[in-house]
């Protein structure tokens, strides 16, 4: 209280009336002039009178006491793993593993997103029940804290930062090939299993040789795994009962909710990390959606961080397997915060998530006396906050992310945050800047008029990492730069200097609707299962050149094809295992025997209503992503199923002349028809692809096709807007002809209103009745 008491006391001289020696500093609020005096970075050769008060100041801060300050942290992946304690995923950690907020503040705690579902964690996630565990071990990596494991494992100095380099070997191995037992895939980490004290080595031989012995956990050795990753699941399994099967496992969702935490809390104090001091923002297994602003709507984390759809991210929803759940452990040290903190990162597949589990937003809120702090991004993420979505030709700034958050969070930022600490630009030389242009990558800026008018104090410090401009030439958050500035913001808060801006600038409402119910849906190992179950029973054949008979492919050929295929369906969330029901087989076709007409396209695959198969030029399989996209191509065309009763294309003339060509196509009576689709929706679709039906009481379709014009069939037209939306590389004709919703389209050209409004249509059918995706949930209001 004295250190309190004597920091007022020195912020009260500093800041009296009439001119203050503060305002030799060219910074312009007072959080950022202590914020640059904390951080020793004010400019040099100020007179020693000014220097020495400045010092005083600096030292009084970094002297006070905060031993007993809650703080929490909201994030997911490196942004909060750095902050908290460095990137535990660089090799470089190992050499200085005790930095970050966890010593500045050792009451730190995490709030981890969960919806992570690429690479080891999307693996993981094929055989076992569990919330994505690859932020949480990258996380519980860098909260290991050096007096933690002195005091738990009686080690020195030393000692301690040689556990942690072991541990960090440990943790972040990876492996691609099953090991032969648990004794040898520890000593294939390479990390120096001697340097652990013997109840850790102990407890992670235990958690090893569980992945061996546990029929549940031994499929996943069989994939490219993270070992971390392997030995938390471990823990966590180590509290289910060994009679629950993978089956009984999905339907005991609460059993698996508290394995998830005490697993979590057991690993965390073994490692010398607080127990709970990281954890999950739901124990609910969940998906990350994005609404882009052309009305297409992605499912998967992974899969967004790839996309280049070229619009701006409209709305970002979690899409639950079920009612989510709010741990009580993440309310109760959200209501004993003293200081909260966003982390830095990406904006909308880390904090906007979290935020999305009902009643964590509002926990934040009802905490009013904790100071609320958003640390900005400093670099955009291509897919996500690469255009603004008020202007998407312009930069994006701070202001933006305000904006962003605002739109997906229930209730919008009220209550959230009250300041946000953001990189200035000046302070990175340009030469980086460059570099960073060149990998198509641009700073987000600091735009403080701006943030301060929507009611937001903006402090503008330099807390990028010198160690790693020097060493990669890369500009990342220093993790003790950050938690100096934060302690310094702490101590303005706590003196009562700590103010925030009048609101001169009004948000929107918040328009952002949390659905009143969840309807369950299938867990992803559960939907990996049917894909794996419905293509056990797909035929697989062969045409070999010079013939037209079918021969079955041996099982190293079928293996081959199948897992291909099986991947493919896995990384495309939105595709309902529904999609194969009308598919009996797929055939793969030698180019010599390839008699499919391509008068319209070089697309050589399609989907044979006769014969149920899905039909592949043999050439198209050896590029897999190639292969993918001629795939979802005949699997889009295979919904339409046997619609079409009688194709006819025939010369339109007009006094002997030839002066175009009618298309006709006569669709087959509900009886006699086999597709996903309702007779409805291929009437629907039909009209969509300029198709006319001349008499309503026959369905019988036309267009008229001018000469010399390019035409894509119904059929084909299908397969590739199916691909497209699934992924907008596959299909570059679609990609073409749906530009013209990027550009500012004028009432003097009806024409062009039509078109566009006739594209956004065909978007709204694929996204409700093919991919039967909702987006009612999003807003008070309809799109």
């Amino acid at each position: 209280m004295a250190g309190e008491q004597h920091l007022k006391n020195q912020l009260q001289f500093l800041t009296s009336e009439g001119f203050s020696v503060l305002d030799v500093l060219p910074e312009t609020t007072l959080a950022e002039k202590v914020t640059s005096i904390v951080l020793g970075s004010t400019a040099s050769g100020l007179p020693p009178v000014i220097a020495s008060l400045f010092g005083k100041l600096r030292h009084q801060v970094e002297t006070l006491d905060v031993s007993t300050v809650r703080v929490v942290v909201f994030g997911g992946g490196t942004g909060l793993s750095n902050i908290i304690g460095g990137d535990s995923r660089r090799l470089a950690w190992a050499r200085n593993p005790f930095s970050g907020l966890k010593e500045f503040f050792p009451q730190v705690s995490s709030v981890v997103c969960v919806t992570d579902d690429g690479g080891s964690t999307g693996e993981l996630q094929k055989d076992l029940p569990l919330i994505a565990l690859g932020d949480l071990r990258h996380v519980l990596i860098s909260s290991i804290r050096r007096e933690n494991l002195i005091r738990t494992y009686a080690l020195d100095r030393a000692g301690a930062r040689r556990c942690a380099a072991a541990l960090h070997a440990i943790f972040n191995y990876r492996f691609i090939s099953p090991p032969a037992s648990a004794h040898q895939l520890l000593q294939d980490t390479g990390g120096n299993l001697a340097d652990l004290p013997g109840p850790l080595r102990a407890c992670l031989h235990e958690l090893a040789g569980a992945l061996f012995t546990d029929s549940r956990l031994s499929p996943a050795l069989h994939r490219p795994q993270c070992l971390g990753n392997l030995l938390l699941a471990a823990a966590i399994y180590k509290h289910l009962e060994p009679a629950l099967t993978p089956t009984r496992l999905l339907a005991s969702h609460q059993v698996v909710r508290t394995a998830t935490i005490r697993g979590l809390a057991d690993l965390a104090v073994c490692l010398g990390v607080r127990r709970q001091a990281v954890l999950p923002c739901t124990t609910t297994l969940s998906q990350l959606q994005m609404l882009y602003g052309n009305g297409v709507l992605v499912t998967s984390e992974y899969k967004s961080g790839k996309a280049r759809r070229g619009y701006p991210v409209d709305r970002v929803l979690v899409d639950f397997s079920r009612t989510p759940f709010l741990q009580p452990e993440v309310v109760q040290v959200v209501q004993q915060a003293d200081i909260l903190l966003f982390a830095p990162g990406s904006l909308y597949t880390s904090i906007i998530p979290i935020l999305q589990v009902p009643g964590l937003a509002e926990a934040i809120r009802k905490n009013a006396t904790a100071l609320k702090v958003l640390v900005a991004n400093i670099w955009v993420q291509k897919g996500e906050t690469d255009v603004a979505r008020d202007a998407p030709d312009r930069k994006f700034y701070v202001s933006d992310l305000i904006r962003a958050y605002h739109r997906n969070i229930p209730e919008g930022v009220h209550g959230l945050f009250s300041h946000v600490v953001a990189l200035g630009m000046s302070d990175i030389p340009g030469s980086i800047l460059q570099r960073y242009a060149i990998e198509d990558k641009e700073p987000i800026y600091i735009d403080r008029n701006r943030i301060r008018a929507l009611g937001f104090g903006a402090v503008e410090a330099r807390i990028f990492s010198d160690d790693q401009l020097r060493q990669r030439g890369a500009i990342q958050h220093d993790p003790d730069a950050l938690a100096r500035a934060i302690k310094g913001l702490w101590a303005l808060h706590q003196a009562g200097y700590l103010t925030q801006p009048a609101c001169k600038e009004t948000l929107p409402a918040a328009d952002f609707l949390v659905p009143n119910g969840f309807d369950p849906k299938p867990v992803p190992c559960l939907r990996y299962e049917k894909i794996r179950s419905q293509l056990h029973y797909l035929s697989t054949e062969l045409i070999t050149a010079g013939s037209l008979a079918m021969v079955k492919m041996t099982e190293m050929e079928r293996k081959w094809l199948l897992d291909r295929v099986l991947e493919i369906l896995w990384l495309h969330p939105d595709i309902p295992v529904e999609h194969l029901h009308c598919v009996r087989g797929i055939t793969l076709v030698e180019p010599e025997s390839w008699k499919r007409c391509q008068e319209w396209d070089n697309v050589f695959s399609f989907y044979d209503p006769h014969d149920q198969r899905i039909k592949i030029r043999q050439d198209q399989v050896a590029n897999l992503n190639r292969f993918e996209m001629v795939f979802l191509v005949a699997l889009g065309q295979s919904l339409l199923g046997n619609y079409a009763q009688e194709k006819q294309m025939s010369d339109l003339r007009w006094e002997g002349d030839v002066v175009g060509r009618t298309y006709r196509i006569r669709v087959r009576e509900r009886e006699q028809l086999v597709s996903y689709l309702e007779p409805a929706d291929i009437d629907a679709y039909l009209r969509l692809s300029r198709m006319h039906r001349p008499h309503a009481e026959e369905p019988v379709y036309t267009r008229v096709i001018n000469p010399g014009e390019g035409f894509t069939p119904p059929g084909l037209f299908f397969g590739l807007f199916y691909a497209w939306y699934l992924d907008n590389r596959f299909a570059a004709n679609i990609e073409y002809k749906m530009s013209i919703m990027r550009t500012t389209i004028s009432d003097l050209i009806p024409e062009q209103v039509r078109i566009v409004d006739r594209r956004r249509r065909t978007i709204d059918f694929f996204r409700q009745r093919i991919f039967r995706q909702s987006c009612s949930f999003f807003s008070r209001t309809q799109r």
